[in-house]
């Protein structure tokens, strides 16, 4: 029901959805990632891929608001869905309380809908779950379906935001003033060569996070980077929680996807941090997995470089433990910046 720290009602994420130049590659990215590819709209060219509870679409269309954003920012997410009680009222009641209406938009999907960070979208989707949902309404099967391995991620844990110096308060409070989200964690991290700051928000159902990212210092961060590639605020990354991170990485290896390189020192030290992991030692350092944990629980995490643009993915296992891996951060940070230096960014 919605209510006083709920004011829109809402649920949850129903999807997210893609707009590239390119999209033949990001339809090679998710089958990697172990997606099906099963249906497309009725009226549009818009494909539906799938693994458990993440539903994706990816809009290969060369007019409307899509395409457009796509000539805008290159590779990107254009637009997400989120799960409320009433779509009709969660819209009027987010446009009550300052959201910008996207009436304008020459929307590709006909859901109320609301501008998002960067001028993406939110749309509000009342319709879901496995025995009524969009997908069963407004789309269709391909003659073609593509059914792949699933490779054992369950959810969106969570989604970052990438903002201008100055402007990480204002989206704050976007989500806060009009979702009922609520600050969880604030950071402020630095590396040898960059900086940022981030508040991690909560929606008020507590099913999923949005951090939020602002560069500190010269524009040479990891953060200015992307604001400059993408050509503006963003989502930078996604993370898939996953049942178990270690069989999801070998069931990806010799994939696209390449991670993160993390310092084998690392892992001199990480296993006495965090003494109660379970999994197996040697495949999280096969895989360059990154842990962090207290005395209630411990999380697993990696992350690829780069896939979309300077969009990336995450992938978390958590045991326990509702963090974002702060133990990891300087290791992580450091990580990018090799990475960045390699790039010639830095």
């Amino acid at each position: 029901m919605a209510s006083e720290l709920n004011p829109l009602g809402l649920l949850g994420i129903e999807f997210t959805e893609f707009a590239s130049p390119d999209t033949d590659f990001m339809h090679k990215v998710f089958i990697d990632f172990g997606f099906s590819l099963l249906k497309k709209t009725k009226h549009k060219d818009i494909l539906y891929y799938k693994q458990n509870d993440i539903n994706f679409l990816l809009n290969t269309e060369r007019e409307g608001f899509s395409a457009k954003f796509a000539k805008s920012h290159g590779p990107a997410i254009c637009s997400m869905g989120w799960r409320v009680e009433d779509a009709g009222f969660a819209y009027r009641v987010a446009v009550e309380r300052g959201a910008k209406p996207a009436d304008d938009a020459n929307k590709d999907l006909p859901y109320p809908a609301i501008y998002g960070i960067g001028d993406s979208l939110i749309y509000f989707i009342d319709t879901f779950g496995a025995d009524n949902n969009i997908y069963a309404t407004d789309f269709e099967d391909l003659d073609e379906q593509i059914i792949t391995q699933e490779k054992g991620f369950i959810e969106v844990d969570h989604l970052t935001n990438n903002v201008y110096k100055g402007t990480m308060e204002h989206w704050a409070n976007f989500y806060k003033n009009i979702f009922g989200f609520t600050e969880v964690r604030y950071f402020d991290i630095s590396g040898v060569q960059t900086a940022l700051v981030s508040y991690a928000l909560r929606s008020p159902d507590g099913s999923f996070c949005i951090p939020i990212n602002e560069g500190k210092g010269n524009d040479k961060n990891q953060i200015d980077e992307y604001l400059k590639e993408y050509n503006g605020p963003g989502v930078q990354h996604l993370a898939f929680r996953s049942r178990d991170i270690v069989k999801s990485l070998d069931a990806m290896e010799g994939s696209s996807i390449q991670c993160l390189d993390i310092i084998p020192e690392y892992y001199d030290t990480i296993f006495d941090k965090v003494p109660q992991v379970t999994e197996n030692r040697e495949r999280i350092k096969h895989h360059q997995i990154l842990v962090d944990g207290d005395d209630t629980g411990y999380l697993l995490q990696i992350f690829t470089k780069n896939l979309f643009g300077p969009i990336f993915i995450e992938i978390i296992q958590r045991k326990n433990n509702l963090g974002f891996g702060e133990g990891n951060f300087t290791a992580l940070f450091e990580s990018i910046e090799r990475d960045q230096m390699r790039r010639g960014v830095l």
